[in-house]
Formats: C-alpha cells, sequence, structure tokens
C-alpha cells in the first residue's frame, strides 16, 4: 500500500528530480551500512595482504619499544619511548587510516554522492520524542534490519562452514603434524575463509543497496497535488502564464500599430514628445467637434520616426516628458484623448498655434492630476 501524505494523499508518483534535489540539500541520500562493511572489510584485508611485505620491519619497531638501553637515564627513558610510540602509532596510523578513510568516502560517492548539508547536522527536536522512539523500534523498517542482521548471520555462517567442511580432511592431520605444518596448512585454509566471507558480504551489500534505494527512492514519491504545486513553482501556474501569453501578444500588436501608425504622422496638428524616448501625434482641428485625436504615438525607435516624419511635414514639436508619458500610457492610436488631459492638452495646443502663427509667447507650465504623472516604465510617480 502506497505511504499516505499528511493530508491523507497517497504518494503513488515518483519523485522529481527537483524533489530528489531539495532531499539532498538536507541531507537526505542513499546510503548502505552494508556497502561500507563490505568495502571497509574488502580495503583491511587489501592492506593486511599488501602490508605483509613489511610487517617484518613495523614489528621489529614495535619491540625496540621494550628495548632499554644500558646507557639511558631513567628520568629521560619515559619521554624516549613516549615519543617513540606516539612517532610509531601516528606512522601506522596514517597508513592504514587513510585508505580505509578514502574507500569510505569513495563508497558513499558511489551509492549516493557526496553533500554537505548543515540542516542535517541541526538540531531536532523530535529525535528525543520517546513515542517516536518507540514507534521507530517496532516499525517494518526494524523488522527489515533484524532480518537483515538473521541473514547477515546465516550466509557468513554457511560461506565459512562449506570452506571447513571442504578443508576438514587437511584441519584433521594438522594434530598429527609439526607446528610448521600446521601453520603452512592455516595459511592455505585462512585465505579461503576470507575470500568466502568477502563473497558472503557482497551478496548482503547488494541485497541492502537495492533495498535502501527502493526506500529512499519511496519515501521520496509524492502525491499528485505536491506534482501540480511543484509545476506551478517551477513552471509558473497556467492561469499566470497565459495572462503573460495575453500581455505579450497585445503589447507585440501595440508595437506593431505605433510602428505602422508613423505614416499617420502627416495628419497630425502638433506632437507632444518627451523628448526623445516619447512621441504622441495629436490631430485637432479648431472648429470641428471632439477632442484632440491620437494618430500615432510610439517609444525609443519608433518615437524616434515620428519626430523625423514631424520635421518632414513641418509639424510642431512640443517638449513635455510628464504631458508626453500620460498621452502615451492613457490613449489609444485613432482615438480621443482622455477627458481628464483636456486641459493640459488645450494649453499645450493654443501654445503651439500661437508659435505657428509666429506669435513669441513663453512656453507654459502644464499641470497634471497626481495619479497621471508616469514615470518611463509607466508606473505613477
Amino acid at each position: 500500500m502506497a505511504e499516505e501524505s499528511e493530508d491523507g494523499q497517497e504518494k503513488t508518483e515518483e519523485p522529481s528530480q527537483r524533489k530528489i534535489e531539495k532531499a539532498r540539500e538536507d541531507g537526505k541520500v542513499l546510503s548502505s551500512k552494508e556497502m561500507f562493511v563490505f568495502t571497509g572489510i574488502f580495503m583491511a584485508l587489501l592492506l593486511m595482504f599488501t602490508l605483509s611485505w613489511t610487517a617484518k620491519k613495523y614489528l621489529f619497531e614495535w619491540a625496540d619499544l621494550f628495548v632499554f638501553e644500558s646507557d639511558t637515564s631513567l628520568d629521560d627513558l619515559f619521554i624516549i619511548k613516549m615519543r617513540y610510540a606516539l612517532w610509531y602509532v601516528l606512522k601506522v596510523g596514517v597508513l592504514i587510516g587513510i585508505p580505509l578513510f578514502l574507500i569510505t568516502m569513495a563508497t558513499q560517492l558511489a551509492v549516493g554522492g557526496m553533500v554537505f548539508s548543515p540542516k542535517a547536522m541541526a538540531f531536532k527536536g523530535e529525535r528525543l520524542n520517546i513515542l517516536k522512539g518507540i514507534k521507530r523500534m517496532v516499525s517494518a523498517k526494524s523488522l527489515v534490519e533484524l532480518s537483515k542482521a538473521i541473514a547477515k548471520v546465516i550466509l557468513l555462517m554457511g560461506a565459512t562452514s562449506y570452506v571447513i567442511y571442504f578443508s576438514m580432511p587437511q584441519i584433521l592431520q594438522m594434530s598429527g603434524g609439526s607446528l610448521s605444518s600446521a601453520l603452512n596448512q592455516m595459511q592455505h585454509i585462512f585465505p579461503l575463509l576470507l575470500i568466502a566471507s568477502l563473497m558472503a558480504l557482497a551478496v548482503i551489500a547488494a541485497l541492502d543497496y537495492f533495498w535502501q534505494r527502493h526506500q529512499h527512492m519511496d519515501s521520496l514519491k509524492m502525491t499528485r497535488q505536491e506534482q501540480k504545486d511543484e509545476y506551478k513553482q517551477t513552471e509558473g501556474s497556467p492561469e499566470v502564464k497565459q495572462k503573460i501569453r495575453q500581455k505579450q501578444m497585445q503589447a507585440s500588436m501595440a508595437a506593431a500599430e505605433q510602428r505602422k501608425s508613423v505614416d499617420n504622422v502627416s495628419n497630425a496638428t502638433a506632437i507632444i514628445t518627451n523628448p526623445t524616448h516619447f512621441a504622441v501625434a495629436l490631430r485637432y482641428i479648431v472648429g470641428e467637434p471632439g477632442a484632440p485625436e491620437v494618430v500615432a504615438m510610439g517609444r525609443g525607435k519608433v518615437a524616434l520616426d515620428i519626430i523625423e516624419a514631424g520635421k518632414k511635414h513641418s509639424i510642431t514639436t512640443f517638449r513635455s516628458p510628464l504631458l508626453a508619458r500620460a498621452l502615451f500610457f492613457t490613449s489609444d492610436i485613432g482615438k480621443e484623448i482622455s477627458d481628464r488631459l483636456y486641459n493640459a492638452v488645450a494649453i499645450a495646443l493654443a501654445y503651439i498655434y500661437r508659435i505657428d502663427k509666429g506669435e513669441i509667447v513663453d512656453e507654459p507650465e502644464i499641470e497634471l492630476p497626481e495619479d497621471l504623472k508616469f514615470n518611463e516604465t509607466g508606473q505613477i510617480i
């Protein structure tokens, strides 16, 4: 039966790559104790056979610890021997410890990868919960661990018993021979015992690896709702993405319309600029009904094109950054301007009309409502 989440939904879906990576960040990676036992013992035996060529040298060095020269002062003897013993232990420890450390790191790297997670070292109060501790002791995982321990004993005893049974004739002959011949017999039997034990441990380690992998992936399984939530977090909500696509399409259509509107600049009465970032071409004929109409507008390259077209057709340009942005962000091409901009535009057009008449007048100060003062991104200042 599939495991259930806290909200009662069954975790039936395979974990996503993001869920696996998040688990690694929390220090939850695949590991196998039996694999460490196998590789550790294998390396220890390999070191034992490898160092057997130099074992005599280290045995003599150890024996030197118990040799006391007659000319050595008793006051200095303890310090000399202690220093010698510490150097000997350090040398042997490095010789044996470094390979065992490296094989341990390599084992974890091969099984589940290496990861350093401060979260995994953080204190968790739930580990001190007695009820949860008892629950873990009687859980299915505990039964599996017990089964593995029993299987380990059976396999190891079976493997070694087979070797002993196979070597029984040589073992029985030891009692009738010399010590030297007995040691020679043991020299042949002992490696067989080690090899048989390693083979049994290899079987246990392989079974434990696949079981731990199954358990690890099973613990990371997700409910359908978790999959949907993760998808929304990584890819975005479908509704939001649809709105973004709609806005992108609207922006694209508006940009195309603005580029096309440059051809209408010849019909304009005046151009309001920012001075170059925005440009809005207005058409208004005194005496005609209706408010001023936007015949062309744009920003950036389109704004420059509108200004150049205005120069070509001798259309007056009036620089008013706030008014240009207000017209750009509140108007549509081919439509009348917002009624809230009537007064500001009327002042600007009156000034342009008088300039076109050849009058010399001061440039007016145009006031806008506070909620129509935009910056270059369309945000209210």
